[in-house]
């Protein structure tokens, strides 16, 4: 890897889902494991991290709601799955040596800090990965918006949306192996293609911030230290 790593401060969004590997529920170890290992690599080489991590492998806001439930009752009950996902990252990272700490839109003083701006930055300034729980503390808004307002908020130079491929493709490339991977394409082209990048409320703030987003596979070993050394890793949506 380069020297000098492309980026110096990243904001990672983590879906929950990611965290249960081959299981149907929960966090499976090795997974979370693997993932903490990627992240204190990049943080190893300088890199200020920050992390906003979903609860999708607990509970799903709009899975509730479906199910007859408040949607603002529901979505509340996601935000405390986030805190859960959030405790066990940071208390992984800990245990592998990576100082972390949970920050929470929620205030549960007894159990995780409550995020403030300046509290976040500081801890990146002293080399703490940060992770972000309970989204943005409201209803009706997504993970995907959180990892946009927090890359924001903190100043990130990008925002790293991990999923299961790596990259944003023509097609679906696991129906179709036709499927080409675009390297780079702009926010614009982006909206042209209905690509679904991030959800529209996150995906805009990022557009309207110049901030760009890389989408690439978090299973897909070394991929997240090659995005931070800005090598042809996944799709880079820029502005």
């Amino acid at each position: 890897m380069a020297a000098v790593p492309a980026y110096s401060r990243i904001l990672l969004k983590l879906s929950g889902e990611a965290l249960m590997g081959g299981d149907s529920y929960g966090i499976n170890e090795e997974v979370i494991a693997r993932i903490v290992a990627e992240i204190a690599e990049v943080s190893r080489l300088g890199v200020q991290s920050g992390v906003v991590i979903g609860g999708g492998n607990i509970f799903r806001g709009m899975t509730g709601a479906a199910g007859g439930m408040d949607r603002a009752t529901a979505d509340y009950m996601g935000m405390l799955a986030t805190v859960m996902n959030a405790m066990a990252l940071a208390d992984a990272m800990r245990r592998a040596g990576q100082a972390a700490r949970v920050l929470s839109a929620l205030r549960i003083d007894q159990v995780v800090e409550p995020y403030t701006r300046g509290r976040a930055i500081h801890h990146l300034e002293a080399g703490r990965v940060v992770v972000f729980a309970a989204g943005t503390g409201n209803p009706f808004f997504t993970t995907d918006t959180a990892a946009a307002l927090r890359g924001a908020e903190i100043g990130a130079q990008i925002v790293l949306k991990a999923t299961k491929v790596d990259g944003i493709y023509t097609a679906d490339p696991l129906k179709n192996t036709a499927a080409q991977r675009f390297s780079r394409i702009s926010f614009d082209e982006a909206i042209g293609r209905n690509l679904a990048v991030l959800d529209a409320t996150a995906f805009a703030l990022c557009r309207d911030q110049k901030l760009p987003i890389n989408v690439f596979s978090i299973f897909k070993p070394g991929a997240l230290r090659r995005v931070v050394a800005g090598e042809d890793e996944g799709t880079l949506v820029h502005s």
